[in-house]
C-alpha cells in the first residue's frame, strides 16, 4: 500500500487595501466616498466568492484613505462573506488602547464565526500619535508594552498587568471571548532586523511588505526570522509568513499597466515630497513590474509566474496584494479581483502545495 503524502496547509492569496481615496490624476477629481466605501465591500464579498482567502483593512488617518476605523469596514465585509479571513493591514497598535482592540475583534469573531485576525504594526505614518495624545519619542516602547498587553489579552479571561503608557489592570474580565483561542495576532514589519527578531521570539507570524527593490534583497531578514524563531523555542516551519505588495491585474498587461501607474506615480511622488524620496517617472515606477520589481503588474500568467519566483525566495505561506487603487473604473477593478480568484490562486496553490508536499516514503 502506498504511504500517503502529508498535506501543507493550502498557500493564502488576498487582498488589502487602505480604502484609498485618492484624486485621479488624469481627470483632476476625487470620487465619492460612500461610493468608495461601497465599491470597496464589493470587491470584498466578490473576493470571498471566487476563493480567495484573506483580505485585510490597513488603518490610516489621512485625507487620501478612509480605514481610519478599519474593524467597522470589517464587520460590515463579515455580514456580506462566509469564507474569507477577516484581518488588517495594520492595525496601528502604539496609538491604540489594546483592551479595546482585543474586544473590537473578540467581536468581528464572533459575528464572523471564527474569521478575525489582527494584523499589528507601528504605523507607516505618524498621524495617529499625536491624534490620540502619544509622543513619538515613544515610538518603540509603545508597541513592545502594548504588544505585550494585547498578547497578555489573548490567553486569559481576567487580566493583571501594569505598563509605562497605560492605567494598569488589577483582575479584571476583558470580554466578550473570541471564537477562536488563540485569537490571530500577525506582525507587520517594513524590513527592520528588530522587528524580525521580535516576531520570531513571540513565535508571531510575520508579514513583509515589500513594496520596491529587488526581492532578493529581503531574502536575509526571512533567515533571521526562522533562525530567532528557532532560537527561541518554536519551529518556524509551524509558522506562516506574508509577503504584502502593490499591483494591478487585467487580461491585458499593458492594460494592467495603464490603469496602475498614473496613480501609484502621482500617490509615491506626493509622499516622496513628505520623505525626502527623488520624483520618479511612470517609466522608472514601470520597471518594478518585471519580475525581479517590487510590484505584481500585468495579466494572470505574469502574476503566477511572479508568485512562484518569490516563494522559490522567501518559502512563505501568504501573499496579499493591494490591488490597484480606487481611481481605476469599478468594473476593472472587480475583474482584477475575478482574475485573481479564478485564474491566480488556483494555479499558485496547486504548485506550492507539489513542492511543499512530503516525500512519499519508498516501500519496505
Amino acid at each position: 500500500m502506498d504511504t500517503p503524502t502529508p498535506q501543507a496547509k493550502p498557500f493564502e492569496i488576498g487582498l488589502y487595501t487602505f480604502v484609498d481615496h485618492f484624486t485621479d490624476p488624469l481627470t483632476g477629481q476625487r470620487g465619492n466616498p460612500v461610493e468608495t466605501m461601497s465599491r470597496t465591500l464589493d470587491y470584498i464579498e466578490l473576493a470571498d466568492q471566487v476563493g480567495l482567502d484573506v483580505v485585510a483593512i490597513g488603518e490610516h488617518h489621512r485625507t487620501e484613505y478612509l480605514a481610519s476605523a478599519p474593524e467597522v469596514i470589517l464587520g460590515a465585509a463579515a455580514a456580506r462573506t462566509k469564507n474569507i479571513r477577516l484581518s488588517t493591514g495594520v492595525t496601528v497598535l502604539s496609538s491604540a488602547d489594546p483592551v479595546r482592540i482585543f474586544q473590537q475583534f473578540s467581536v468581528l469573531d464572533l459575528i464572523s464565526k471564527g474569521r478575525a485576525e489582527i494584523m499589528a504594526g507601528r504605523g507607516s505614518f505618524i498621524e495617529s500619535f499625536p491624534l490620540f495624545g502619544y509622543d513619538l519619542h515613544d515610538y518603540d516602547e509603545l508597541f513592545v508594552e502594548k504588544l505585550e498587553l494585547l498578547l497578555k489579552l489573548r490567553q486569559s479571561e481576567r487580566v493583571t498587568w501594569q505598563g509605562n503608557f497605560r492605567a494598569p489592570l488589577n483582575n479584571l474580565g476583558i470580554y466578550p471571548r473570541p471564537v477562536q483561542d488563540p485569537l490571530p495576532v500577525w506582525i507587520a514589519v517594513g524590513g527592520t532586523p528588530e522587528s524580525v527578531v521580535r516576531a520570531a521570539s513571540l513565535g508571531l507570524p510575520m508579514a513583509l511588505a515589500i513594496i520596491g527593490g529587488m526581492p532578493e534583497r529581503y531574502a536575509p531578514l526571512f533567515e533571521l526570522y526562522r533562525h530567532a524563531a528557532a532560537q527561541s523555542g518554536f519551529d518556524p516551519a509551524t509558522i506562516p509568513l506574508s509577503i504584502n505588495s502593490h499591483g494591478f491585474i487585467a487580461d491585458d498587461p499593458k492594460q494592467a499597466a495603464d490603469d496602475y501607474y498614473p496613480t501609484h506615480v502621482s500617490l509615491f511622488n506626493q509622499l516622496g515630497k513628505e520623505r525626502g524620496w527623488p520624483p520618479s517617472t511612470r517609466q522608472q515606477a514601470e520597471q518594478m513590474k518585471e519580475l525581479r520589481g517590487a510590484h505584481f503588474v500585468g495579466n494572470p500568467e505574469q502574476i503566477i509566474k511572479k508568485i512562484l519566483f518569490q516563494h522559490e525566495i522567501f518559502g512563505h505561506q501568504r501573499f496579499l496584494i493591494y490591488l490597484g487603487y480606487n481611481t481605476i473604473e469599478h468594473k476593472k477593478m472587480m475583474r482584477a479581483v475575478e482574475l485573481l480568484g479564478t485564474q491566480v490562486a488556483p494555479v499558485v496553490r496547486a504548485e506550492i502545495a507539489k513542492r511543499t508536499a512530503a516525500p512519499v516514503a519508498e516501500p519496505a
